[in-house]
């Protein structure tokens, strides 16, 4: 897959990120050769190769999804600093009408 110019100015609007013509130049050629390097290990064949989940020989410890510190939401919503129609207010990060 050939990365252009065109492709990281794209991928650059949809992350927020701002590069000059410089860093461009520099992002494109990297982002190439790592495209290029994922490409040359999908030509490997991984027939009969057992899929490596976990590097260390050791069981995952899972705890139970319990909240432990808010019990109860009405002690929650006495500790949130903006409350809106019971539930807690949080600064806007997404603009609705930004089409970007």
């Amino acid at each position: 897959m050939k990365i252009t110019e065109d492709t990281i100015k794209h991928v650059a609007i949809l992350s927020r990120l701002e590069f000059d013509d410089k860093e461009l130049g520099k992002m494109t050629k990297q982002m190439g050769s790592i495209i290029n390097m994922a490409d040359q290990l999908s030509e490997v064949d991984t027939k009969g190769v057992p899929e490596t989940v976990q590097v260390v020989d050791r069981d995952t410890v899972f705890r139970d999804d319990k909240p432990e510190h808010w019990q109860d939401r009405d002690d929650l919503m006495k500790n949130a600093p903006a409350k809106a129609n019971g539930f807690i207010k949080v600064p806007v990060i997404i603009n609705k009408d930004d089409d970007q």
